[in-house]
Order: C-alpha cells, then structure tokens, then sequence
C-alpha cells in the first residue's frame, strides 16, 4: 500500500473539525494518521497552534514518526513543518500537565515523578492502599502491585480500585493515599492520568493554554481511552481542541479502565463530529479476513491476494504436558510456509501463561534472590533485556541506602534524567553480561549461580560506591541467601532442551495489539475460545479478536483436548481449519505445513 485508498483520501481532506474513524483491522490506520496530520499542518499554514498525533505505545510513536519525516517535507518552509508533536497520550500529558503544572493541584513542592513500586519509601504505613474484597477481610496491596491500583471517573466522581486476577477490588482509602503519594509528588502511570485531569479541572487557565497550543488532537487506537483519558480530552474540546479519533471498537481491550470501545464508537454521534470508515484489510490473507469478519459481524474486504504457499487459520488440541512439542510444530510450519521466526509470535490470554511457557514464573529463591533469578531467566530465556534490566535495578535499589524517593523512577527514566545515564550504564552492563556480570540461567542455582551472584553483585556495589559514592547497606550477604534455591539450573531442563522455541517471542495479546504478524500462536483455554466465538461483545471475546487479526498468513488457535468435541462446529462455521490430531499422539499433524 502506497498511494491512499479513496476511503483514506476522504479522512485526510475533510473538514478541520472533530472525525470519528470506525476502522477494521490491518486498514492502515497509521498511514492515514500520518497524511491527514501532514494535512492539518499544511491548512494551518503559519498559524503558530501545532497538531498533535497521540497513540498509546512507543513503537507505535516511533512508526509516525519515521512516516511524517519524510512526509513534511512537501510542505512550504512557511507552513510550520516541525510545529507538530507526535507522541504517547500519557507521554503528552506528562509533559505538557504533569511535569510543569500538576504540583499545584497535587500540593508538592517539587516536580512530580513516576514510581514503579520498587521504592522502599512506598513501605510507609501511610502509602498504604486497603483492598476491600467483596467477601473476606480488607488486606494491603503489595508495594510492588502499586501500578494494579487503577483510577476511574465515573459520573464525574473519581473511584479507586485494586486490579486483582482480571478483577476489580475496591479500595477503601484511594483518595486519601492518592492525595498523600501526590503531596510528596509520587505518582504511577494510571494516577497520573488522575492528576492530569484533575490539574485541568482545577485550573482552567492551564487547560485554555493547552487548548490554545494545540488546536487539532488526532488520537490512534482510541479504542483503549480508558475513563479518565476521555474525560481529560473531553475538557480540551470544551477549551476549544478540535479532538478527532482514530480505531476499532472491536480491539477494546482494557475494560477495566472502561475502555471497551464504546466512546468511539458514540463520539461520532456527538455534535459537529464527523465520522469516516476504514474498511479495506491490507494485513491477512482472505481466509483471516473472512475469519474476522464472522467474529465482528463485519463486512471488511480483503486486499492482499490467496498466496500460493500455506496459509490460514487452523485450530488444534494440545496436552499442556505436550506445550513443547506444540510449539516446535508451530516453528517448524512457519519455516516451511517461508515466513519469518523473528516476525511471529506466541500469544497468551495473560501474562501467567506467559511466564510459564517462557519459564520465568519458575524463578527460584525469595526476595531479591528470586528476583535476580527471574531477571536472569527473562534475559537468557525471552532475551528481555529490558524486563531483566528493570528486575535488576529495582533489586539494586534495595541493596543500597539514604536514596531519593525518585531516584529508581529516575534510573528507569534517564531521557528525563541525563544525570543517572553512567549509573544506569553500570547496572546495564551487569545484566547483560553473562560471563561478569548477571550470572547464566544455565547454572545450577545453588552451588554455581548463587556464589557467583552473591560475589559479582558486591562488586557491582563496590563500584557504584567507588564512582559515585552510594552507600550500600550493611551486611549485604543477609539479603542474598540462596533459601529456596534449588540443585538444578534455573531454567527448567525442557527449556534448556528446546533451544530453538526461544527464537519465538512469547507475550499476552495486549502486548502485540497493534502489531502485524507473519505467524501467530494462540494458546487458548475453553472460555477463551467460547468468547472469541460469541464476537466482540465482551472484553475476552474482543481479546480474541485482537489475536486473531494480528495474523498476516498463520493463524493457529490451540485449546484443550476436552474442549474440542463441543466447539469444533462452531470453531468450523467461523473459518477455522481443522488440522491434525492432539498434540502428543502418534498421529499428530502440523497445521499449515501440508
């Protein structure tokens, strides 16, 4: 897809006034983003407001800006070519609210700053967060789950709850804890989208300002606005924004921050909101598209031709005793369809399943000794290097002592803060390395792994007091015993055994939402196959959806053996393909590879 189709020519050169854009799946979504920005730009000529283009991932952001680089450069010199910003929503809202004008509303001296649960401060009685159960005593929430406690408005009042196994526990002191985290300037990712619009609330000069600077908001993906992000764009469009949407209710995948899809699907009912479709499927192949379109009740077309090699969406039962063998299979039917490893992926429902086919939900020991075991699994078994970094640094951060409450958020964060970047250079180093640093995985966990841990990591510390004068705490060795750490290496002996299943990535469904993938694996339980079946009418229905169209030609569902009797038919009225016997039987067969 080169030139706009007429469908996207439409939304590029409509009207300077709010669009509501209804898209399927695979229809180019980024790439008409990018030109109607490139468009709003050019009408605005030298007028001195800037467009906005906001989504809500950093590999999306960094895909429109590849695109519009090389885009504006059609437009005249006069036309404000770089008065645009092309960002995160909460990336926008930090920056432009949080960061310079939320310590007013939140009654902090100082700049507010982003905390990841990590911090030892947060330990303190009074930061506390009560969970209220519907059944059962109230408890505390662990420290670390502080990014579970999740913020809503509803009915213009603001409620609190602890997010639990997929489950909504009422909080009892939300309010207060989120004013006494606000006064010292601590906030997570979802209380800050609180205090970003209780900042506009609360001063209405600040959101006229906003308004003024940014006339024309176009959000991607708003499908996933969640309460508070609607009611923060709400409050720009009565400041005079001009907010425009861009998404596909189907992919509503965030519930319980009330984004389901509904407010996008409503907005362009609203007064002078125009809406446009999107409804042509450059992404799958026919067979995935007429698939979808069973699942959605829509009538999308496909673009992309029937290719000649193995294609389509297949469903299989598998032993979970026989997950290995399954994904091996997968592997080997990706090769022989000439598709890409790198470019598929196998996907879970959450993210337990993913710890447990990627092996770290195995991590042994307790307290920081399992978590320098899970960050070592995470690096040497799913090669995330990132999710092993942040493990280690948090568990670095309780080993050293007289620390600022941001100076973990602000380790993480090192664009913000360029005065961390050798600190954060010498706990990289470590855990990337192997052979010095973060011992191997591959080691067995007691004898090898743990000495080995115990020496590098005091010689971490050694250097960091050394370079930079943080002062570790005493007896370090009291809080890296090697209890519960057992006689075998840390990652499971299968895992060491199949090789070739870590080239696959393995992640749950929101992960990859947004993504397009040569081959997709989805590893199913009975309901979650029930939903997908049902449509997009729920939240797990819709998770399968997302999964499902993430597919370019491979799509296999995998679902328990006793589930397959009852949802065969409806599995074969939708589109899917039958293929091969349960996984672990003599007469298995791998779907697609025929």
């Amino acid at each position: 897809m080169i030139d706009l189709s007429p469908e996207q020519q439409a939304i590029v050169d409509a009207p300077l006034v709010p669009l509501a854009v209804v898209a399927c799946a695979g229809s180019g979504k980024t790439f008409t983003a990018v030109h109607r920005l490139l468009e709003v730009r050019r009408r605005l000529g030298e007028a001195r407001g800037r467009a906005a283009l906001l989504s809500f991932s950093n590999v999306a952001v960094n895909t429109f800006r590849d695109s519009y680089r090389p885009l504006v450069e059609s437009l005249p010199s006069s036309a404000g070519r770089q008065r645009v910003e092309i960002d995160t929503l909460d990336g926008f809202l930090t920056s432009n609210i949080l960061r310079p004008h939320a310590s007013r509303t939140m009654g902090c001296p100082r700049t507010p700053f982003l905390v990841s649960g990590a911090e030892p401060f947060l330990e303190n009685k009074d930061f506390k967060f009560w969970a209220q159960p519907a059944k059962g005593d109230a408890y505390p929430v662990p420290r670390n789950e502080i990014g579970d406690v999740v913020a809503n408005f509803r009915d213009s009042v603001s409620q609190f709850h602890y997010r639990k196994h997929k489950t909504l526990i009422q909080i009892t002191n939300g309010k207060a804890v989120v004013a006494r985290l606000g006064q010292i300037g601590a906030y997570t990712h979802n209380l800050g989208q609180y205090w970003a619009l209780r900042t506009l609330q609360s001063q209405p000069l600040i959101r006229a300002a906003i308004a003024r600077r940014y006339p024309h908001i176009l959000v991607d993906e708003s499908q996933d606005l969640g309460t508070i992000h609607q009611a923060i764009l709400l409050e720009l469009a009565a400041a005079g924004s001009q907010i425009s949407l861009i998404g596909d209710p189907a992919q509503g995948i965030y519930e319980f921050a009330g984004a389901d899809g509904t407010f996008l699907k409503d907005y362009g009912k609203q007064a002078g909101v125009q809406s446009y479709p999107l409804t042509r499927n450059y992404r799958s192949v026919p067979s995935v598209v007429a698939l979808a379109n069973a699942l959605s009740n829509r009538a999308d077309t496909a673009d992309r031709p029937v290719p000649e090699l193995s294609h389509g969406a297949f469903f299989i039962a598998y032993k979970p005793v026989d997950r290995d063998k399954l994904i091996v299979a997968f592997q080997a039917a990706i090769l022989s369809a000439g598709l890409s490893v790198e470019r598929s992926a196998i996907v879970c429902r959450g993210s337990a399943m993913v710890e447990s086919v990627a092996g770290a939900e195995l991590a042994m020991g307790q307290g920081l000794v399992k978590q320098f075991a899970r960050a070592a699994v995470l690096r040497d078994k799913r090669r995330d290097y990132l999710g092993a970094f942040k493990s280690v640094a948090g568990c670095i951060t309780g080993l050293l002592q007289k620390l600022g409450d941001d100076w973990l958020p602000s380790l993480i964060q090192t664009a913000r803060h360029p005065e961390m970047k050798p600190i954060r250079r010498e706990i990289w180093t470590f855990t990337r390395n192997p052979d010095e640093g973060l011992p191997a995985s591959s080691l067995v966990a007691d004898t090898q792994w743990h000495p080995l841990l115990v020496q590098r990591v005091k010689a971490l510390l050694d250097r960091l007091q050394m370079q930079f004068g943080l002062l570790p705490v005493d007896k370090v060795g009291n809080k890296l015993k090697k209890t519960k750490l057992l006689n075998r290496p840390l990652q499971a002996a299968a895992d060491l055994a199949t090789e070739q299943q870590s080239i696959l990535r393995v992640d749950t469904v929101h992960k990859v939402k947004g993504e397009s993938l040569d081959a997709l694996l989805y590893l199913a339980e009975k309901d979650h196959v029930e939903a997908l079946l049902r449509g997009v009418d729920t939240e797990l229905g819709r998770i399968g959806y997302v999964a499902a169209t993430r597919a370019r030609n491979l799509l296999w569902l995998a679902i328990p053996p006793a589930a397959l009797p009852a949802l065969r038919p409806a599995l074969v009225s939708k589109g899917f393909v039958e293929a091969g016997a349960t996984v672990g039987t003599a007469s298995e067969v791998a779907p697609g590879s025929a």
